[in-house]
């Protein structure tokens, strides 16, 4: 056997079979040479020295080989094919591999091009110039590809080989880590888990009392919980039945929600009016926009009236009134839930920052339909009922411009008491000025505001602007003494359109329903007639036909 430089032989001394033994191979019937290290070549070949015995047992062989692992044997030396039935698969052989051209980089470098894994690291050999890569500690498997090297679990080894617990130390509580593994002491006890020097870090005795003390406070908040889970249901079962709801549930066309469905809408983000009643917001229910009042508070006056309040607006369907969906009960103040108008009151289109042009054609389209909306409560439903808070912003206005009317917090007053109330409660700006003084509600109190609300409508000026009846008291004054003078109070926007027999049954409307004579004033039916005949009967003009008119 030899290399570059080297070789390395061995005698093989043979009379007969009976002179070998099995399992030795020192020069009878078997020698071996041991191969120095980095050799790079190895060349194996045989020469015979003696005749002797080579005619009676021709069999020779030569190969490299670990050194533990081949054991002779007689049977070995009959036949060429001896060993290649014995050992189909071959002989195993160790390789000192390395990398030759080139040596580790200094620390700090970056590992050269071989050792692919992220988690390998560079070894120089023992065994003349190169390296070879390996994982880093804590991690297995083939450096010299991607991710080659993977963590180890040292606990699962633990638990699963325990030949490796001398090697893994632990004798606390293992827990895995990237590239390692951590061993903490017991609950109670401090010190090197690794090592097993883990000690008490309380005495038995304060051991028990602290473990008593936990046990006894989680018993104390478990009891604790219940009885705040306890309270909050039967609060929202005192509040269900407060607010009327054995007796709503019975009532058609209202959902009764429950307030878990409606607080993912009841965030600050979503509020789209906010004032002295509370706030609106809007949110999704069921794919559909709706609006969500939620009141402040609510004095024991309405407290008791709103289950009322609720019975009126689901008996109330209409298209020029706003549609009740359901209400929250579970709550000190109810919540209901409306169909949602994008537009905003009316209030908001004629002062507000969302204003608005408004043609004649649209004001009379706005007029008509609270005025049909009005006339429904009035007269179209099984039982009458009386709005008494007529105002702009109880007019919702959807895209098209079409009004609904809103708000029915003292129409529930009057399914109570169907004469007269001491608590007057509304708008001073628009309210009839008989209801205020006698406390007597009628139709024709809303005929009354609403004629306030048609005046603001077609002269864009506010009731409420200096004295609460200033506007009223001037257009009635400029009626009396001239027609004319009345019609200049409107809005420009609208004279600029020119339709005098439009502007005078207009003013002659106003008045009417303006009277201080109760039995005089119109019926809300007659009202919206006047106004749906005006509506379809005006047909705009062009803005210079209007400019010529209003010089003449």
């Amino acid at each position: 056997m030899s290399g570059t430089n080297y070789s390395a032989a061995c005698n093989s001394l043979f009379d007969t079979p009976a002179k070998a033994e099995n399992g030795t191979c020192m020069g009878l019937g078997c020698c071996e040479a041991e191969l120095a290290p980095e050799l790079g070549m190895i060349t194996v070949s045989m020469y015979k020295q003696s005749n002797s015995m080579w005619e009676t047992f021709p069999c020779t062989y030569a190969m490299v080989v670990e050194r533990s692992w081949y054991n002779f044997s007689l049977q070995d030396l009959y036949g060429y094919d001896v060993l290649d039935k014995k050992f189909p698969g071959g002989v195993p052989l160790v390789l000192d591999f390395a990398i030759r051209n080139e040596s580790c980089p200094a620390e700090g470098k970056p590992l050269p091009t071989a050792c692919r894994s992220s988690n390998s690291l560079c070894v120089n050999t023992t065994n003349g110039q190169g390296y070879v890569c390996k994982c880093q500690e804590g991690y297995e498997g083939n450096p010299y590809l991607p991710d080659g090297c993977q963590d180890i679990d040292e606990c699962e080894l633990r638990d699963e080989q325990p030949a490796l617990r001398d090697q893994y130390r632990c004798y606390g509580i293992c827990k895995n880590t990237i590239g390692g593994y951590d061993c903490q002491c017991k609950f109670g006890t401090k010190g090197d888990a690794k090592t097993g020097t883990c000690t008490q870090l309380f005495p038995l005795p304060a051991m028990v009392a602290t473990l008593g003390i936990i046990g006894l406070t989680s018993i104390v908040v478990v009891v604790v919980l219940f009885k705040l889970l306890f309270d909050e249901r039967r609060k929202t079962k005192e509040f269900f039945i407060k607010n009327g709801g054995p007796v709503l549930e019975k009532v058609d066309n209202i959902k009764i929600f429950k307030k878990e469905e409606l607080k993912p809408i009841i965030q600050s983000c979503n509020v789209i009016g906010k004032g002295g009643f509370g706030e609106v917001y809007k949110g999704l229910i069921d794919d559909k926009l709706v609006a969500i009042k939620k009141s402040i508070n609510v004095d024991k006056l309405q407290e008791k009236q709103f289950t009322n309040e609720i019975i009126i607006q689901s008996k109330v369907i209409h298209k020029n009134i706003i549609k009740l969906i359901g209400c929250c009960l579970e709550v000190d103040v109810p919540m209901l839930v409306y169909e949602f108008v994008p537009r905003g009151s009316l209030h908001d289109i004629l002062h507000g920052n969302r204003k608005e042009s408004l043609p004649l054609q649209k004001r009379l389209n706005i007029a008509a339909g609270a005025a049909e909306g009005l006339a429904y409560m009035h007269s179209k439903t099984s039982t009458t009922i009386l709005h008494g808070d007529i105002k702009p912003g109880n007019i919702l206005l959807d895209e098209n411009f079409d009004p609904k009317i809103s708000d029915f917090g003292i129409s529930r007053l009057i399914a109570i008491d169907k004469t007269h109330t001491k608590c007057v409660i509304g708008d001073m700006c628009y309210m009839d000025p008989i209801y205020l003084q006698s406390g007597l509600l009628t139709k024709q109190s809303d005929v009354y505001s609403f004629g306030v609300v048609l005046l603001e409508l077609l002269t864009r000026q506010k009731a409420s602007s200096g004295e609460d009846t200033r506007l009223v008291t001037t257009f009635l004054d400029a009626y009396t003494e001239d027609h004319k003078g009345a019609i200049d109070l409107f809005d420009r926007e609208i004279l600029l359109e020119g339709d005098t027999e439009v502007f005078n049954n207009l003013a002659i409307l106003v008045v009417d329903c303006l009277k201080f004579e109760v039995e005089r004033r119109p019926e809300m039916t007659d009202v919206e007639e006047r106004l749906q005949t005006m509506k379809r009967s005006y047909v705009p003009k062009s803005i210079s036909d209007a400019s010529s008119s209003i010089d003449t």
